[in-house]
């Protein structure tokens, strides 16, 4: 489905699964693959035949196939939840069921009632963006239960470390980081780290705390998160190898 003149999203079988593709068609003189947490990315010279572009998308899914093969893990990036009624999300040592209801209406909502996330959908909607829909509303509506708690954990860990000023904590869905810290004291966490350990989110806790004191990821940085978790570097590889896994 086209989503611009010269970028459209298509798609490759691998091992069983389809991945997306963002094709994108550029002023280069050569074809580029890559390959993020949200798509693969086909990068071709402009004004190319569509004979062209099936040939190198045929070529990009042998890569592709190739890469997963050497990494299995990469797979899981492009594995959708399917949510129906009934489902249970489990998020930490927290459980909510989900209600999930198709109406005529013009917007999606989403509002937890007890331990239940009742989600409101259009049903004049495509799969596709009911599903995008779903983990954007989840993701809101399972920060405003955590938030206090994150809030509290954000304030002691600042207090028995750099005891910087904080101006606000805030907790929402990201795809590119863990988190950030601005110089203002604004502390931004993702709502996917709420699936990792406690103690790995209080590494990126501490993380981003660092950044009031060091922002930049000099020497100087590290020796200051290492001053306070001597095993910062067991958090990361745990973050490496099941960030993909942290998802709604």
């Amino acid at each position: 489905m086209p989503t611009s003149k010269n970028k459209f999203r298509a798609y490759i079988e691998v091992k069983g699964k389809e991945v997306p593709v963002d094709v994108v068609m550029e002023r280069r003189h050569n074809t580029r693959f890559s390959i993020t947490r949200r798509s693969v990315t086909l990068r071709l010279p402009a004004l190319q035949a569509p004979s062209f572009v099936q040939q190198q998308l045929s070529a990009l899914e042998t890569w592709v196939t190739q890469q997963v093969e050497k990494k299995p893990a990469l797979l899981q990036y492009f594995e959708k939840k399917r949510y129906q009624s009934g489902d249970i999300l489990r998020v930490g040592d927290r459980k909510y069921w989900l209600e999930i209801i198709l109406e005529n209406r013009a917007t999606h909502t989403a509002k937890l009632i007890g331990d239940t996330i009742c989600l409101n959908l259009s049903e004049n909607s495509s799969e596709e963006h009911r599903y995008k829909s779903i983990k954007t509303l989840l993701s809101r509506v399972v920060a405003g239960d955590f938030l206090p708690e994150i809030t509290d954990r954000v304030y002691a860990i600042n207090k028995r470390s750099f005891n910087r000023p904080i101006t606000n904590v805030v907790l929402k869905y990201n795809h590119s980081n863990w988190g950030s810290c601005s110089a203002k004291g604004n502390v931004n966490l993702s709502t996917r780290l709420l699936f990792a350990p406690p103690d790995v989110q209080d590494y990126v806790i501490l993380h981003e705390l660092a950044h009031l004191v060091e922002m930049n990821h000099s020497d100087r940085f590290w020796a200051l998160v290492a001053s306070f978790m001597p095993d910062y570097e067991e958090k990361e590889r745990w973050l490496k190898a099941n960030g993909s896994t942290c998802d709604f």
